[in-house]
């Protein structure tokens, strides 16, 4: 619980990997509230993690080509179902956002129901090995990231809806495999629910600057304290909020009577 505990060589990786994770997801996180497609994130992220599941049950390599096909190819199998319901069932298009999730949690429950090592695997596929990743698997995630970022800030308009699922598909498949469910799903939503109180051209750098104060509170408050990355940096995204959000609370009540934004 001291100061020098901190090791930079595992720190500045993971905190790395957690900017790549944030450059993406503040974005679309931010295009997820305009949807109100809330638990998006959820449900395919949890589909990712059937597909990994899967492949970790076909005995392919953890982190071979082959897992990172599957996982892909299950999360756009879901995202293309989503957008199949968000068509033909719009007005309870959330509703079945929560089916796709619990059924793919669900049957990873089933296949992992006879593997003895099943808790560590459905515990990493929530909260996620963040410490654990290392300088050189980073490389690949940082293309891919920027490719999406290229697409998204000179394209992202024009996609459609289809579009849109797609590239989320990719971008979660991706990051699910570097930091968890928990923390995907709290990377998209904090920030950008921290900042919507904002001028518009202010949102996307302070959603930024919250969730880089989030990841690196988090990592920081984890390694002195030896507790789960993961869910400390979720936490620390949240404490990150409420500092940002309960004073303007405060302030709007006493002037409007409400907070409503």
């Amino acid at each position: 619980m001291t100061l020098p505990s901190l090791d930079l060589r595992i720190l500045l990786p993971a905190f790395i990997a957690g900017l790549l994770v944030l450059a993406t997801h503040v974005p679309l996180g931010r295009q997820v509230l305009a949807r109100g497609i809330i638990f998006i994130d959820l449900a395919i992220a949890q589909v990712a993690g059937l597909g990994v599941i899967v492949a970790d049950g076909l005995g392919w390599e953890p982190q071979g080509w082959r897992v990172q096909v599957a996982a892909c190819a299950a999360a756009i199998a879901g995202a293309l179902a989503l957008t199949w319901t968000e068509r033909r069932w719009p007005e309870v298009q959330e509703a079945m956002i929560g089916v796709l999730f619990v059924l793919a949690a669900s049957v990873e429950l089933l296949l992992l129901a006879d593997n003895p090592h099943g808790g560590e695997h459905l515990k990493d596929l929530l909260v996620g090995q963040i410490l654990w990743v290392t300088p050189g698997s980073l490389i690949p995630v940082a293309i891919l990231y920027g490719l999406v970022l290229a697409l998204w800030f000179t394209a992202g308009r024009r996609m459609g809806q289809i579009g849109f699922y797609l590239l989320f598909a990719v971008v979660v498949t991706q990051s699910v495999q570097l930091v968890g469910i928990y923390l995907v799903f709290a990377s998209l939503i904090v920030p950008a629910l921290a900042a919507r109180r904002f001028q518009r051209e202010w949102q996307l750098p302070i959603a930024y600057l919250i969730g880089v104060l989030g990841y690196l509170c988090g990592l920081v408050a984890s390694t002195l304290f030896d507790l789960p990355t993961g869910a400390v940096i979720v936490c620390s995204l949240v404490g990150v909020f409420l500092l940002t959000v309960l004073p303007a609370n405060g302030m709007v009540a006493k002037s409007r009577g409400g907070f409503d934004d």
